[in-house]
């Protein structure tokens, strides 16, 4: 059985923008929730948690769903502004 994660309620807030974000890009689409669950491979219910926000759909199924709009590469931004890794890194070489 899975542990449910736990996200720490001002930091939910983080995780309903994306979905609704997301939400709203299958809507300027002209795509139903149907059609967008069909190609990306999960039922219609996990799409509704996806554009919830929900912490308990698996990555890979948000994934599925930018693909599905054409945002795959968005992926490639999480992370990827590690400011604090870097100050930390510039400290080490000093």
């Amino acid at each position: 059985m899975m542990k449910k994660q736990i996200v720490l309620p001002k930091f939910a807030s983080l995780l309903e923008q994306m979905g609704e974000n997301i939400k709203l890009a299958r809507k300027r689409r002209k795509l139903t929730a149907v059609q967008v669950a069909e190609r990306a491979g999960i039922a219609r219910s996990t799409l509704y948690l996806v554009e919830k926000g929900d912490t308990s759909v698996a990555m890979g199924a948000y994934f599925n769903v930018l693909r599905v709009l054409g945002l795959q590469d968005d992926f490639l931004k999480l992370a990827a502004d590690d400011v604090l890794g870097r100050k930390l890194q510039d400290l080490d070489l000093l």
